[in-house]
This record gives C-alpha cells, structure tokens and sequence, in this order.
C-alpha cells in the first residue's frame, strides 16, 4: 500500500467536499423551505462589538469558515503527500493527527447533520487510516 495515493485521494476528496459545503451556502436556503426558525434567523438582529448581526450571518459565517478549512485540509494533505513519498516516518504522526481529526469530524457529522457529510468524512478518514498504516 501506498500512503501517498492515500493522502492524494483524501486531498482530492476534501477538496470535492469544500466544493460542496461552499455551493451549499451561497443562498439562504432550507431544505425543508421558508420556515419560521429561518425567518427568525434572518430577521433578528443584534449587535456584536458594534456591529448589527443576524443569527443567520453567524450561521453562514462559520459555514464559510468550515470551507476555508476543508481547503486547507486539501492543501495540506496533497502536500503531506510529497512527504510521505520521501519520507514515510516523518508524515506518519501528521497523518495520524489528520486521522483523529477526520474521525472527530465523521462523528460529529453524523450526529449532527446529515449523511452526506458524514459519508464524506467517513470515507476521507478511511484513506487517512489506511495511509496512516501504509507509512508505518
């Protein structure tokens, strides 16, 4: 086994998940459609350290932050690659950090949110395990 094809699938898949998770939040959008919680959402506001927010534009904040991360995620795990084809033993405890990270996220996702993501970061912690024991 290869960690480096691995760690290229795990980018590759992190970076279709920010594709997801960032086209998923450019509209205020419901998949149960306008109900009251989202019209709460977008209609109460309250000021921050001087700045008039909505619950929504937290709500959507954070998402965007999520996508920043997941591509940094991407980058970093397509560059831990290069790593690990030159030297496995010094990517495997980064790897291994990623591995822990990825599970949280998994579990996280899945109770929490919905399959979708869950799935992506299941299967993202799979390659992650599997490279993870490929370096060894």
């Amino acid at each position: 086994m290869n960690p480096v094809f691995w760690l290229r699938l795990a980018s590759v898949l992190s970076l279709l998940f920010t594709a997801g998770h960032t086209l998923g939040g450019r509209k205020s959008w419901s998949p149960m459609g306008e109900t009251e919680v989202l019209q709460a959402m977008r209609n109460v506001r309250f000021t921050v350290m001087g700045n008039s927010r909505t619950y929504l534009d937290f709500y959507l904040g954070f998402g965007f932050m999520l996508a920043v991360f997941l591509l940094a995620q991407a980058i970093l795990l397509w560059q831990l690659g290069a790593l690990a084809s030159s030297n496995p033993g010094a990517a495997r405890p980064l790897i291994g950090v990623f591995v822990l990270v990825s599970l949280g996220s998994t579990l996280l996702s899945w109770r929490f949110l919905f399959p979708v993501p869950a799935i992506f970061a299941g299967v993202i912690t799979v390659c992650l395990a599997i490279a993870f024991f490929a370096a060894a």
